[in-house]
């Protein structure tokens, strides 16, 4: 089935002509406890009714409007609550397609949300964030696409990426339709502050197409620029990771996004900004950023997020409000999604048992059921990727485990040298410079350490460097490299073995694009065809793929919380403290920004911690 949203001013005769009840009613809900997100309020024993995929009318009584082939819904004992949204998401982090991604989380309770394809746009640029737009239409989710602002992330001087995008592509895309609708994540922050033509010129295409500017800012919360990062039109932020980075940024009229991924568990510090510290929630919202296909099986999507804020001592209608009213505000379009609503698209859900559970038994879009029991009730249309994104991954040659060797500038000894320290269930890594040996003037990693390189596999230029990581925890010798490496995605692998480190690398390659892990174990192997980032497989498929990789890795030792999450971000470029890029270590920190640094150092020596 064909699934349409039509704008208000064509829905105003037969809405009024409803409501009024000459006009019967498509679908009512009765006798449900509203949740209203505009006042506050639960309110007993309320009823609902839907025309043309809008709401015609809320009240105590919809009988004057039920008419013969009007559909019925009983909501008494349950909750009725408008569709969850999710105010900043990475489909592709979910290793789903936008159809699948929909048929996982609309059983779930999300409707919606606002798409941020910076993840596709740095394999194919505008033309993959194209084809991501294009499927979103066909499916039943109030879908929002954000332009990416950073590709690359840092700069070309930083890493190679598939494709550039600038003011001139930021300005093409805000043509395509009133469903792009903001500038994406704009993570050069430093470009931003100081005056970076490129990046203010993306701004100012964004603000001259009337549009938004979404942020991400990771210097501290009392740092002065942020201000300046706020003068540019940077009105919302997702890197907020205290209850400071709250309070800073809706003080300057800023809307702050508390976090909870697979791997980023920032909620729980983020929301004592309104829990302890008294403000205001309106400028609050609850987002997911990165979750995976795994995690959405196992723990759920907006669902889990605002469940996981009411257990912070959040009011539930509060926590809804951060998922619902509060983030369609932020973007603009409360006239039609985030709130039940007279004139309101009909994204509605219901909820049995306590509001707090946030257990979803029926989820509505634009006036249809579509799922139903933790089921789709409705079919999708498939949607097909060309060719060109089927095949992404372009090596010029086929690793082999000399090209993992590290030269030392010394025949042996010790030689101090930069580590990048993985923290678990955090974006962030710590810069280490521990004193490693030296043999035949090769770099000896080993005790707990790693190394990690990544291979560039856009343009087959053979780019290519090699570092050293603590924290992945692999106590046999294993290896794990993916095609998902953000925000680049070159190809990334991390290993205690250089033979299984080109053994893993060729896998994907092979598979054009995936993760796979090998080990003493065997090889595990999750195929993500769609350039190198989506899996072609149905949602239950590809979570019982991902769920392998954690296994795989788990069983090699590595055990961290969502590892495959967390490593993925290693070489991504703009955020503190050490990456590492196809074009060596990048370094970002409040005093120097963001800057290529040497492998070896002649600062001091730190004992392990």
């Amino acid at each position: 089935m064909a699934f349409t949203r039509k704008p208000l001013a064509e829905c105003v005769p037969a809405l009024v002509a409803t409501a009024r009840g000459e006009l019967p009613a498509t679908l009512v809900i009765t006798g449900g406890k509203l949740v209203n997100v505009c006042s506050g309020e639960i309110l007993e024993g309320m009823s609902v009714g839907i025309q043309e995929g809008r709401i015609a009318y809320v009240g105590k009584d919809v009988s004057h409007m039920i008419g013969e082939n009007t559909k019925i819904i009983d909501a008494a004992g349950k909750y009725i609550a408008p569709g969850l949204l999710d105010g900043h998401c990475h489909i592709e982090s979910t290793q789903l397609t936008v159809t699948e991604f929909a048929r996982a989380v609309l059983p779930l309770g999300t409707t919606g949300g606002f798409f941020d394809a910076h993840e596709i746009a740095n394999v194919f640029g505008l033309k993959g964030i194209r084809l991501m737009l294009d499927e979103m239409r066909t499916t039943p989710l109030a879908a929002y696409m954000q332009v990416a602002s950073c590709v690359p992330s840092a700069g070309p001087e930083f890493e190679t990426t598939g494709a550039a995008i600038g003011p001139k592509e930021v300005a093409e895309a805000f043509t395509w339709g009133d469903d792009v609708i903001a500038l994406g994540e704009v993570m050069n922050f430093p470009g931003v502050v100081y005056g970076d033509d490129k990046m203010i010129g993306e701004i100012q295409a964004t603000l001259r197409a009337g549009k938004y500017v979404d942020g991400h800012f990771t210097w501290p919360a009392s740092d002065w620029r942020l201000p300046v990062y706020a003068a540019a039109g940077v009105t919302g932020d997702h890197e907020c990771v205290t209850a400071e980075d709250v309070i800073e940024r809706v003080r300057l009229g800023m809307y702050a996004k508390m976090r909870r991924g697979s791997a980023w568990h920032d909620v729980a510090k983020t929301i004592t900004a309104h829990t302890e510290h008294g403000l205001d929630p309106r400028r609050m919202m609850l987002v997911t950023d990165d979750r995976s296909s795994e995690s959405l099986r196992d723990e759920g999507h907006m669902d889990f997020v605002v469940r996981h804020a009411i257990a912070q001592g959040v009011k539930p209608v509060t926590a809804f409000q951060m998922a619902t009213i509060n983030t369609a505000e932020r973007f603009g379009v409360a006239r039609d999604i985030g709130s039940i609503t007279p004139g309101s698209i009909a994204d509605i859900i219901l909820l049995d048992g306590n509001l707090a559970d946030v257990n979803v038994v029926m989820t509505i879009a634009a006036g249809t059921v579509v799922a139903e029991n933790g089921a789709m009730t409705v079919s999708l249309p498939s949607f097909a990727y060309p060719q060109e994104v089927l095949a992404s991954v372009h090596l010029p040659k086929r690793p082999v485990a000399a090209d993992f060797v590290i030269k030392a500038p010394v025949e042996s000894g010790t030689i101090a040298t930069r580590v990048i320290k993985v923290l678990e269930n955090h974006v962030e890594t710590m810069e280490r410079i521990l004193s490693l040996p030296v043999s035949d003037g090769k770099l000896q990693v080993g005790g707990g350490l790693c190394k990690i390189a990544v291979l560039e596999r856009h343009k087959g230029t053979g780019n290519k460097s090699v570092g050293v990581v603590e924290g992945v925890g692999f106590h046999e010798p294993a290896a794990i490299a993916m095609t998902v490496a953000h925000d680049s995605h070159n190809v990334l692998v991390i290993g205690s073995d250089d033979e299984l480190m080109a053994q893993a690398v060729n896998a994907v390659a092979d598979a054009q694009g995936g993760v796979a892990v090998i080990s003493g174990s065997g090889t595990t192997l999750f195929p993500l065809a769609i350039a190198g980032l989506m899996s072609a497989e149905p949602f239950e498929v590809a979570a019982a793929q991902s769920a392998a990789i954690s296994k795989a890795l788990y069983d090699a030792g590595c055990t961290l919380n969502y590892a495959f999450m967390t490593l993925s971000l290693l070489a991504l470029a703009v955020i503190p403290t050490l990456r590492l890029s196809d074009k060596g270590l990048v370094r970002i920190t409040p005093e120097d920004g963001i800057q290529l640094v040497p492998l070896f150092c002649e600062e001091g020596v730190n004992a392990p911690v």
